[in-house]
């Protein structure tokens, strides 16, 4: 009797037991029917029976059952937040390594986008200011062609005049004829002269060659032909200022130049003072007078 007793004793205590959890699950599902709650009450009640007969076939049957999860175990219709917390942290985590990745990659192309950009304006940059160079290398090349061009044609035109300086040609003659005694110009020679001293007035690059003659032998012919250019020159310088520099004159008395083979004695000459206008060859070029 007293062992039945316990029996039920244990009995109505797990009943209470199973009665409790059912409340319990209903209040936290307020969502769940009448029947399951019956069929999970049943179940329940059957295990309670079941463990009460048979105790070690009861603990042998918890052991073969898989772990639960949560309070629901593996079937949680009404999961908490902490536990949808917990199953997709792994997977947050590997979203979140993802976004970081992508993100570092997406900084990566956008670096090596903005150095490709860098460079290349870089290298157009260079290359303009290689072509500007270029060009402005070419223009000066092209002036300073142009430069010594002009510089050789200024050397040529200044070596013709180099060349031309001494070189003078004969443009006017005028002879004055003295009689035997004479050393005083007649008013018909100062007429020529001074026809010849009017057509180089004001002008430049001439000269006047003066070739005086006189009969005698030696330096007494020498002497009297001399006499006789001064007679020209004075004549020049005091009534026309002809600069002195551009007369020259020479005393040839009695020697005509004539070669004479046979020996023979030179014709007797007369008393002349010859006056040749020369006129530089760069003068010449343009064809006017005397300059």
């Amino acid at each position: 009797m007293k062992t039945t007793g316990k029996v039920l004793g244990n009995l109505a205590m797990k009943t209470a037991l199973v009665a409790l959890g059912a409340v319990i699950c209903v209040s936290g599902a307020q969502a769940q029917s009448s029947d399951s709650a019956a069929t999970q009450n049943s179940s329940a009640a059957t295990t309670q029976t079941t463990a009460t007969n048979s105790p070690a076939s009861t603990d042998n049957a918890q052991a073969m059952q898989p772990a639960k999860e949560g309070f629901w175990g593996r079937i949680n219709p009404f999961a908490r937040k902490k536990w949808v917390r917990h199953q997709i942290e792994p997977i947050q985590g590997q979203v979140e390594e993802l976004n970081g990745a992508t993100a570092k990659n997406a900084s990566d192309i956008k670096d090596v986008d903005q150095r490709a950009q860098a460079g290349i304006s870089k290298a157009q940059s260079a290359a303009d200011a290689a072509n500007q160079t270029a060009t402005a290398a070419g223009e000066q090349a092209q002036q300073a062609n142009t430069v010594a061009g002009q510089a050789a044609g200024k050397v040529q035109a200044l070596a013709g005049t180099v060349n031309g300086l001494d070189k003078y040609t004969q443009k006017q003659t005028v002879t004055v004829t003295f009689k035997p005694g004479q050393e005083v110009l007649t008013a018909e020679q100062k007429q020529e002269l001074d026809g010849l001293a009017q057509a180089i007035q004001s002008k430049q690059g001439y000269l006047l060659e003066m070739t005086a003659h006189a009969p005698g032998a030696g330096s007494f012919g020498i002497r009297n032909s001399q006499r006789l250019d001064e007679v020209v020159e004075r004549y020049f310088v005091t009534a026309h200022n002809l600069p002195i520099y551009r007369m020259h004159a020479v005393a040839l008395g009695n020697a005509t130049g004539d070669s004479d083979a046979s020996g023979a004695k030179p014709t007797k000459v007369a008393r002349t003072v010859e006056v040749q206008l020369m006129e530089n060859t760069l003068a010449a070029m343009d064809g006017s007078t005397p300059r």
